[in-house]
């Protein structure tokens, strides 16, 4: 794969940009994902994404990737197949809000994460208080099954937005499988399905 030039799309911090990007680089490091140096490389704490192809995307980068546009239609394509999902799982998304509404808050999110500036006002009390209080239900493996398998699909068939990178997938993978891996341990639940490919382990030179 040819050497890319990502500045199309400017990044900047969010709310919680920098705190999400060191928890998971922390975690990372533990799972021998990231060498201990992490912190000091700059193409991993950077938040334009590398342009050399042989170095993984990390998600707080994929902003400076898709932009946008892209970002969100990606998540207008997930909603989509909730609102017409069995009505156990669509109707926890529609008792808090139409499906607008959850294509703009979850976009807000995932823009905040991944470099696209001060979105998600609220940040993480935000985020933990829609999981606690809004979305309890889904916060189980039954809910989180079905959730994966929608993402999933999503995903497949998204390559349209995803540029022709291969690196984006797998950081977009690597996104979910961190949050997925967080909630598990908050809930304390179990799941089967996995977001694969992740981003490749990164050597120290």
């Amino acid at each position: 794969m040819a050497k890319m030039n990502y500045r199309t799309y400017e990044p900047s911090y969010g709310y919680m940009t920098e705190k999400i990007r060191n928890a998971y680089i922390s975690t990372a490091i533990d799972k021998k994902i990231l060498p201990s140096a992490a912190y000091r490389m700059h193409d991993i704490v950077s938040l334009f994404a590398p342009n050399n192809p042989s170095k993984p995307i990390q998600f707080w980068q994929l902003y400076s990737v898709l932009g946008p546009k892209r970002i969100v239609a990606i998540i207008q394509n997930f909603y989509r197949r909730v609102y017409q999902d069995e009505a156990w799982f669509r109707r926890v998304f529609a008792r808090v809000g139409h499906e607008r509404y959850h294509v703009r808050t979850q976009s807000a999110m995932w823009l905040e994460a991944m470099g696209g500036g001060l979105k998600y006002h609220g940040a993480e009390f935000r985020l933990n208080f829609h999981h606690q209080h809004n979305a309890f239900q889904l916060m189980n493996e039954k809910g989180a099954e079905r959730w994966i398998k929608l993402m999933v699909e999503t995903l497949d068939t998204s390559q349209n937005y995803m540029t022709r990178d291969p690196r984006v997938r797998a950081s977009l993978n690597t996104f979910l499988g961190y949050f997925m891996d967080k909630y598990k341990e908050e809930f304390g639940f179990q799941t089967t399905s996995v977001f694969v490919p992740n981003n490749a382990a990164v050597s120290q030179k």
